[in-house]
């Protein structure tokens, strides 16, 4: 059974070759460890994890790589204002160091709330500047660079193929997108490094051939993935909005220093969705993983969520369609986990699941394939098939869950039980509501009583 990818290069499906047999080079685009990450940037990680999930599942041995922007990334992508970890360390009056660990920390623990697997290679551009200066007099010896009074740049006029990835019209930009050229040759060259407006005024700067100054923020992903994963590699994942510029300016850089195809296969997640448009402080549905747990969502849900819809196109979210959502993870987990394990695996649904998978990571139809499984009661093999299926989805359907009871809702749950069995029904019926007022339920069994979070 062939997997087959979406190609963004190509715009189409095509069946997933590997450079070297059995073995993948994937590099993911990372975070700018300015600030939290919410729901829509931690969405581009969900889908290179099932991504990097699939090819393991079809034998596939994964090397990902994912970069850490420490420094370099400006406000604005066409190189003009200020610097976001120079801008974040300002404002709360800390290092960009610090700024950046703190955020990194709490990036990594959102990952593993969402059980997104850590890389093999985490790589900071902070600590690879040496390899970005390295590329940029690679540039420079062969011509297609340019120094302005405040940087040196790439001519993408050099670059025959620029905006192939995009299929930019490169004239068209001139209608309806004000274009500041400052000291630009062409309306789309950019900053391969930035010269300092006044040394020692930045915290973040290093010597360079060129002049005391910073990487722009395209070079670092050029340099550190070619690093670790050689000049041409398979799969290159990120979200649709990095198409037109970072992920255009990549490919013209790398392409241009080496003369070999840069990446075989471009993955892209589209965008997370509030009311139709894309998630942001401005329009709204921007939370983190940490203000969606205050509401009552496990991070898992989000995942679910997610998984429900197709990564290429847009998913629209709001707090009402995520309690959906839970309603229907929590649901899928309670039955999983009554499940006996018949030491048994059903090919059929494994074989359906995979199928689906394989056909661009199609989520949704997959987990109408595990539904299925789960409520056909004839079904053998069940237990075994769900934690295959599970290797790719990574809901932990089959962890059983510790809850700690908290004191006051245990004494209610005992107060209520006194109270059925001196057959007081209107206190015990008082008892119950107040145990849900805690975000609980009591469930009376054949063994006796148990509590469960509500929803569970």
């Amino acid at each position: 059974m062939v997997l087959k990818l979406y190609n963004t290069l190509t715009r189409k499906k095509e069946v997933f070759k590997p450079i070297k047999k059995g073995e993948v080079g994937m590099y993911t685009c990372g975070p700018t460890v300015y600030w939290y990450q919410h729901i829509g940037n931690l969405k581009a990680y969900i889908f290179a994890d099932i991504l990097r999930r699939t090819l393991e599942y079809n034998n596939y041995k994964v090397k990902q790589v994912i970069n850490v922007t420490d420094v370099g990334h400006l406000t604005s992508d066409a190189d003009e204002g200020e610097d976001k970890m120079e801008k974040a360390a300002a404002k709360e009056g800390k290092s960009a160091q610090d700024i950046a660990k703190v955020y990194f920390d709490l990036f990594l623990g959102d990952l593993k709330k969402l059980n997104i697997q850590e890389p093999a290679i985490w790589c900071k551009a902070t600590e690879h500047i040496k390899e970005q200066i390295a590329l940029i007099k690679r540039l420079e010896e062969k011509g297609f660079t340019y120094k302005t009074p405040d940087g040196i740049y790439f001519d993408t006029s050099k670059f025959k193929n620029y905006g192939k990835l995009a299929k930019l019209n490169i004239e068209g930009l001139k209608a309806g997108q004000r274009i500041d050229m400052r000291d630009k040759k062409n309306k789309t060259d950019f900053a391969l490094w930035k010269f300092s407006e006044e040394y020692g005024k930045r915290q973040q700067e290093w010597d360079s051939p060129w002049g005391k100054g910073f990487p722009g923020w395209h070079i670092e992903c050029s340099a550190m993935s070619m690093k670790y994963l050689g000049e041409t590699f398979d799969i290159h994942t990120g979200g649709v909005d990095h198409i037109p510029i970072h992920h255009t300016n990549e490919i013209a850089q790398s392409e241009c220093a080496t003369g070999k195809k840069f990446v075989n296969y471009w993955g892209h997640e589209n965008f997370l969705t509030f009311k139709g448009e894309k998630v942001s402080k401005s329009k709204g549905g921007l939370f983190t993983i940490s203000e969606l747990e205050e509401k009552g969502f496990e991070p898992l849900v989000y995942r679910y969520f997610i998984l429900s819809g197709s990564y290429r196109k847009p998913i629209d979210f709001s707090l009402e369609i995520l309690k959906s959502s839970q309603i229907s993870y929590r649901r899928l987990k309670n039955i999983c986990e009554t499940i006996e394990d018949d030491k048994k695996t059903n090919k059929e649904y494994i074989e359906e699941f995979k199928k689906e998978m394989n056909d661009d990571l199609n989520t949704p139809k997959a987990l109408q394939v595990l539904w299925k499984l789960v409520r056909n009661e004839k079904a053998e093999g069940k237990y075994k098939t769900i934690e295959e299926i599970d290797k790719i989805f990574g809901l932990k359907l089959l962890e059983k869950e510790k809850i700690d009871i908290p004191e006051e809702v245990k004494k209610l749950a005992e107060e209520r039980e006194k109270a059925r069995k001196e057959k007081n029904w209107k206190k015990s019926d008082e008892m119950r509501d107040k145990i849900k007022k805690l975000g609980y339920v009591v469930n009376d069994t054949a063994e006796g009583w148990e509590i469960k979070k509500e929803g569970a």
